[in-house]
């Protein structure tokens, strides 16, 4: 993963973008019907259950907007929710409440979506060494928040992007020529441009397999949509060569099972790309 300073950059760009997408020129219909002077409380109110996840980030967006905003958080991120709970009071202009209320929205309730998904994977992987990870498969622009959503959830960040890690797939390896001229390849890049990436490599059989380990340096080997016989056999040959990881179509049903193969690492895009969001409101209050 990026550094934290780098991810902080990712997290303050969605917010001046988001708010750049929604307020343009001016929140006209508040403008219209509420004085500048106007000052006010919300609360954010839970109306579903769930692990509540974006708490710190709504901070950031409140004080985006207006520093003057004063904000009491009752639940903290990762904390479990039900309906009716309140998470934070916001006091201070009703103008910026109001300006600041769909982005908290929008963020806190996929990020609450994404918190709860990973909750229940790491959940069923307990009395396992297996750990979760994410993918690259996120909704375009918000990255880092979902990332930062599977974090409060109990899980782990693979790589952020295509610039932190090698990740060589199939189509890498199909268009390198196969899987020694991949990796070879790779090395020489590296070894070129002065970088230093973790490399991972995926196998699609345990011929790819032997392939790979016969290399020194590989990071992980991506063990991707084996069965269960088949991802034992490859992590009984990996050994202590590589890290090891599952991948491919890996869901609620089948997670623990691959876990009991003795992979480290199962990832699934599932976490970020197919969830619901929790039902949050925000609320004035007297």
């Amino acid at each position: 993963m990026i550094s934290q300073e780098q991810f902080d950059k990712e997290i303050d760009l969605i917010i001046s973008n988001a708010i750049r997408e929604d307020v343009g020129d001016g929140d006209h219909s508040s403008l219209a019907c509420i004085p500048d002077t106007a000052q006010g409380k919300a609360k954010l109110l839970v109306k579903d259950e769930g692990v509540i996840a974006g708490v710190d980030f709504a901070l950031k967006v409140f004080a985006y907007v207006d520093a003057n905003l004063k904000v009491e958080v009752l639940i903290n991120d990762g904390e479990k929710v039900k309906h009716g709970d309140i998470v934070l009071y916001v006091t201070g202009s009703s103008l910026s409440i109001l300006k600041a209320e769909r982005l908290v929205l929008n963020a806190m309730q996929r990020m609450s979506a994404i918190a709860t998904k990973t909750a229940s994977y790491v959940t069923l992987l307990k009395g396992t060494s297996t750990k979760i990870l994410d993918t690259r498969k996120t909704t375009p622009g918000i990255r880092a928040i979902e990332k930062w959503a599977v974090k409060i959830g109990g899980g782990e960040n693979h790589r952020f992007a295509l610039y932190d890690m090698i990740m060589l797939k199939d189509n890498h390896i199909d268009f390198a020529g196969g899987v020694s001229q991949a990796i070879q390849q790779t090395k020489e890049y590296l070894k070129a441009n002065n970088k230093d990436l973790k490399i991972i490599v995926e196998a699609r059989d345990l011929k790819e397999i032997e392939e790979i380990i016969q290399f020194d340096g590989i990071h992980r080997i991506l063990i991707d949509n084996f069965n269960y016989e088949d991802t034992k056999k490859a992590v009984a040959l990996i050994g202590n060569k590589a890290g090891t990881e599952s991948s491919g179509g890996i869901n609620e049903e089948t997670l623990r099972k691959y876990a009991e193969c003795g992979v480290q690492y199962i990832s699934s895009g599932a976490l970020t790309h197919s969830v619901y969001n929790l039902d949050l409101s925000l609320k004035a209050v007297d």
